[in-house]
Formats: C-alpha cells, sequence, structure tokens
C-alpha cells in the first residue's frame, strides 16, 4: 500500500479513485442499456469495445494504491485492450449488417490498403477485392494480436516470479528486451487490418457516427500505449526526479496511473453519449436496390405482354 499520505495526497486519491468507480458504475448502466435495446451478437461487442476505458482505468486505480502489483494491473489493461482491437473490427462488419450483409454489400467492390500504420507509406499498393477469404484474413491479422499478447503477459509474469523479465533492464540478453519489441511488431500487424475496415468503411457508416467511434478507440490506443511508453522512458533515463521515498520508475509510474485515470473517465463519458443511443439502420445499398428493381421488371414483363 502507499505509504504516509499528507492532505493534499488523500485528496487527489480519493478524487481519482470517485472518477475510477464512476467509470465503472456508468460502464456497468451502460451494459444494462445495450443488453436490453441493442440486438446480438453485436451488443457483446458494444460491450467489449465499450469496456476499454472503464477497465483500464479501474486497473490503474489499483495500481495507484497497490504499486507492487502494477506490473500486473498493466498487463490485464493491455491484454484487454488487445481483444479490443480485434472487437473494434468486429463492430464495424457487424454495423455493415454482419458478414453476409457486408459481403453483399461489397460485392464486386474493391478495399485499399495503403493506410497506416503499416503501408501509409505505399500508395502505389494495388486495391484488393473484398471476397470471403479477405475478410478472414482481416480478421485473423487483428486476432492474433488478442491471442498472442495474452500468452505473452502470462509468460512475462511467469518469468518476472523467477527474476528473468525486468522492465528497467535494457540488456540484450533481457527477455524483456525480445519479448516487448516481438509485441510491438503484433501490435502494429493487429491495428493495420482494422485501420483498413475504417477507411474504407467510414462513409457507409457515417450515420451511425462511426468517425467519432473510431476516434474514441484510437485516443485509448494512443493514451494507454504511446503515453505510457513515453513516461517509461523518461522514467528510465531520469528525466522524472527521484522524490524519496519514490523513485525515479517509481514516480513515473505513479504519474501515468493518475493520468490515465482522468483521461479514461473523460473517454468513458464521450463513448457513452456516443453508444447509449440507437440509431436507425443503415440506407439500403444501391446496388441491391438495382438488383430488386430488374428482378420486379423481369417478372411484370410476362404480364405486360399477355395483356398486350
Amino acid at each position: 500500500m502507499r505509504p504516509e499520505l499528507d492532505v493534499f495526497g488523500v485528496a487527489l486519491y480519493s478524487m481519482l479513485t470517485l472518477m475510477s468507480t464512476m467509470s465503472l458504475l456508468l460502464y456497468l448502466e451502460e451494459c444494462v442499456f445495450i443488453y436490453r435495446k441493442v440486438p446480438s451478437p453485436k451488443k457483446t461487442t458494444i460491450m467489449w469495445v465499450n469496456g476499454a476505458a472503464p477497465v483500464i482505468a479501474t486497473m490503474a486505480c489499483f495500481g495507484m494504491w497497490i504499486p507492487r502489483a502494477t506490473m500486473f494491473t498493466d498487463m490485464t489493461s493491455n491484454s484487454y485492450f488487445a481483444v479490443v482491437v480485434y472487437k473494434v473490427l468486429i463492430l464495424l462488419i457487424e454495423e455493415c449488417g454482419g458478414n453476409e450483409t457486408f459481403l453483399k454489400r461489397n460485392y464486386k467492390k474493391t478495399f485499399k490498403i495503403s493506410t497506416g500504420p503499416c503501408c501509409c507509406c505505399c500508395p502505389c499498393l494495388p486495391r484488393v477485392l473484398v471476397t470471403r477469404r479477405m475478410l478472414f484474413l482481416l480478421k485473423l491479422g487483428a486476432l492474433q494480436y488478442a491471442i498472442l499478447k495474452t500468452l505473452l503477459s502470462i509468460l512475462s509474469i511467469i518469468l518476472w516470479t523467477n527474476g528473468n523479465f525486468n522492465i528497467s533492464d535494457l540488456e540484450i540478453t533481457d527477455t524483456a528486451s525480445w519479448i516487448n519489441p516481438f509485441i510491438g511488431v503484433l501490435t502494429i500487424i493487429s491495428l493495420w487490418p482494422v485501420a483498413i475496415m475504417f477507411m474504407n468503411t467510414c462513409n457507409t457508416l457515417r450515420s451511425v457516427r462511426i468517425i467519432l467511434k473510431y476516434a474514441m478507440y484510437q485516443l485509448v490506443l494512443v493514451l494507454s500505449q504511446l503515453q505510457m511508453a513515453i513516461i517509461s522512458i523518461l522514467a528510465l533515463d531520469g528525466i522524472i526526479a527521484c522524490s524519496p521515498p519514490f523513485s525515479s520508475r517509481a514516480r513515473g509510474t505513479m504519474l501515468s496511473q493518475q493520468l490515465m485515470i482522468v483521461e479514461m473517465f473523460i473517454i468513458t463519458l464521450v463513448t457513452r453519449a456516443l453508444y447509449r443511443r440507437t440509431y436507425d439502420p443503415l440506407p439500403s445499398d444501391p446496388h441491391e436496390t438495382d438488383i430488386d428493381q430488374n428482378t420486379n421488371i423481369s417478372l411484370q414483363a410476362p404480364q405486360w405482354e399477355h395483356a398486350a
């Protein structure tokens, strides 16, 4: 537990704990609304995506009060968000009506794949035809991160208990120097399919405010991954000064957790406003409308000839 706190420390920790508790309570209330109003299987996907900010805030609160559990809380948050990355891809497909409706809506269409984070500098890449196999590969690219990140987190905890995993040890012989870069590569690979799907469906899903929803997902990604990494690097380099009884690394971790709670609380409020409502169904696809009209004409033609 934290050492003796002064009046300011008690007030700060109480406010941050209240914020994380409110985030969790708002999320649970939103889950009840989604469960009642949203059809399956989309409601399960929305619950997963909406849980990113409250889960990260709750884990940051636990880590703030119990510093020795920081590694466990961070890996829990990161493993949960790895699943969220995959669920965002599924949500984009579900908003289009599901796998079959998505394939029918994009029949004989091509997707642009020259997007970040892998190929944003490669505009010459050819467009890819939308097929069932392409959709499977997109899902697989996002799913691998959810599975491997969780497995590597468990492996890191096992190595840490044996003294073989130390994040602050940057030597080439330490396992953290190999596991963390590998996780970084997996992260980039998993973000690419989600970006491809969003870039090619954002216009279709504009009526369900998918741009703002995707922006919230991207903001959680930056704050939970990039911000934490930057603060950790600054702490390891000693740029964040130590303040007894806290070392430089401990102060960096504490600062990251406190910022995370405030940021995730704000994101929880915004995502609640975006998801705790019902949207009108997507307009019918022009291609399907043309097919229906042609079918009706072909069915009516024999009647006209018979009447003549």
